[in-house]
């Protein structure tokens, strides 16, 4: 019974890992959908985010059978109660990536972002994906050191959110208040995603050490980007 027990934590986790992996790939191609106005692309991540869905409420119903069958304590009952809580940080971070496709769907056959700004969302985009992935790894390899790196990754995000506002901002805007609105919305949804991504890291840091990654003092130094992630 209790090899049964810690395989279906193990496969709890693995359900995490597997959202975190799809929630990567689809805002990856959500933002190649909304550069290139390509609908059916749109269209299969709009789609493909039940899957994501799907999963979130399996692990969810398995976790809370857990909890009532097996009446888990201390590093079992983290488990179990982090990854229902990361598990909805992955279903909101596939929302967020679905959100880009429809944006994206609404604004076909034209582009919802300016030509000028290409640049900037592209490397969002690639910035989230990494984010994930990193995250990903963390739920996979449980490295408290590489956790507490990801929230010094994600102030690369914030810094290309900040760059959207300032091209909103100039007194050279050319491409009208409906393309800003749509600017603003998408820098929205790409900071949440990696917020997201940042807080399922934080979450293992909790599930590893008892205690919250804010009050933990990492001995690493900031960093501007996140190459290698």
């Amino acid at each position: 019974m209790r090899d049964a027990y810690h395989e279906e934590l193990d496969s709890i986790g693995e359900g995490l890992v597997e959202m975190a992996r799809l929630v990567g790939s689809a805002i990856g191609r959500a933002t190649t959908a909304m550069l290139d106005a390509d609908l059916k692309l749109a269209e299969s991540v709009i789609e493909a985010d039940q899957k994501v869905d799907d999963l979130q409420h399996d692990l969810e119903a398995r976790a809370i059978a857990l909890l009532a069958r097996q009446q888990p304590v201390a590093t079992d009952l983290r488990i179990v109660v982090t990854s229902l809580r990361m598990s909805a940080d992955l279903e909101r971070s596939g929302d967020l990536a679905q959100h880009v496709a429809k944006l994206a769907r609404l604004r076909f056959p034209d582009r919802a972002v300016p030509r000028d700004l290409h640049a900037t969302i592209l490397e969002m985009g690639q910035l989230a994906q990494r984010l994930m992935a990193k995250a990903a790894e963390v739920v996979i390899t449980k490295d408290v050191d590489l956790a507490l790196q990801l929230e010094q990754d994600d102030d690369a995000m914030d810094l290309l959110h900040r760059t959207l506002f300032q091209h909103l901002m100039d007194d050279r805007w050319k491409h009208g208040i409906e393309t800003a609105v749509d600017v603003t919305l998408l820098g929205r949804y790409y900071e949440r995603f990696a917020d997201h991504a940042v807080s399922v890291a934080k979450r293992v840091v909790y599930l590893v050490t008892g205690e919250h990654a804010d009050d933990l003092q990492p001995d690493i130094q900031p960093v501007t980007g996140v190459e290698g992630a």
